[in-house]
């Protein structure tokens, strides 16, 4: 108990007196991990919305390795991110190997999944009259699209809130394709896995506790706007 006593004292000097490390570490979390979250609502929103409303041949198909990936282990995603962008690899040429790009990569690939999933399941819900009554009122694509949007949003909250929570606490793929290293590509995970290692226990406290207020904030946020819209 004293050690985690410790740890959050820690974390709230570290905080205070604004140290230039703690505060780089956690802004590029964040940029990071709201990157990939970015772009994983970009790809995974429309393909979920896809899966979930169209019928072709090799959907269950698709639909299963969504379902898959959204448990997908980090350290296997890190593993094959990395065979990527090795010097060797198909993507070597552009040199995104440990640096700040390839975490963003190797996240957004996690994340993916986790949107697509959730988005597909939150207009699976939707009652099947609601998409028929919607095109026999003669609504364009753009129409039909946005209406059924705007019927899941609040299931597409959800998504981004574990979209984030899915990429902003993992280590294993920061650590296989960022390389941790110090002031370029270190975030608040793998640099509490370092000082695991190192047994500075009260500063690996320190961190996750930063993480926890950080990812709580971005939560909470986001929960007080789902709320909002649900009483209106």
């Amino acid at each position: 108990m004293e050690l985690i006593i410790q740890g959050l004292t820690k974390a709230f000097q570290l905080l205070l007196r604004g140290d230039p490390e703690v505060l780089h570490i956690t802004f590029l979390t964040l940029r990071v991990s709201g990157l990939a979250t970015l772009i994983s609502l970009g790809l995974g929103v429309p393909l979920g919305l896809y899966l979930a409303v169209a019928r072709f041949r090799g959907r269950e198909f698709l639909v299963g390795a969504v379902n898959t990936g959204m448990g997908l282990p980090p350290t296997v995603v890190g593993l094959w991110v990395s065979i990527l962008l090795w010097r060797s690899g198909p993507l070597g040429r552009l040199g995104p190997m440990y640096t700040p790009s390839a975490i963003v990569i190797a996240q957004a690939v996690i994340a993916i999944p986790v949107v697509t999933g959730l988005s597909m399941a939150a207009v699976q819900q939707l009652n099947p009259k609601l998409r028929l009554q919607i095109m026999a009122l003669g609504a364009s694509p753009i129409q039909f699209w946005w209406l059924i949007l705007r019927e899941v949003r609040f299931g597409i909250l959800a998504a981004v809130m574990a979209g984030l929570g899915s990429v902003i606490s993992e280590v294993g793929a920061s650590m296989a394709v960022g390389g941790n290293v110090r002031w370029y590509s270190r975030v608040l995970t793998t640099a509490i896995v370092l000082e695991v290692s190192k047994g500075n226990f009260d500063m690996a406290l320190a961190l996750s506790f930063v993480l926890i207020f950080l990812s709580y904030s971005i939560t909470y946020a986001l929960t007080l706007a789902q709320q909002r819209r649900r009483r209106l």
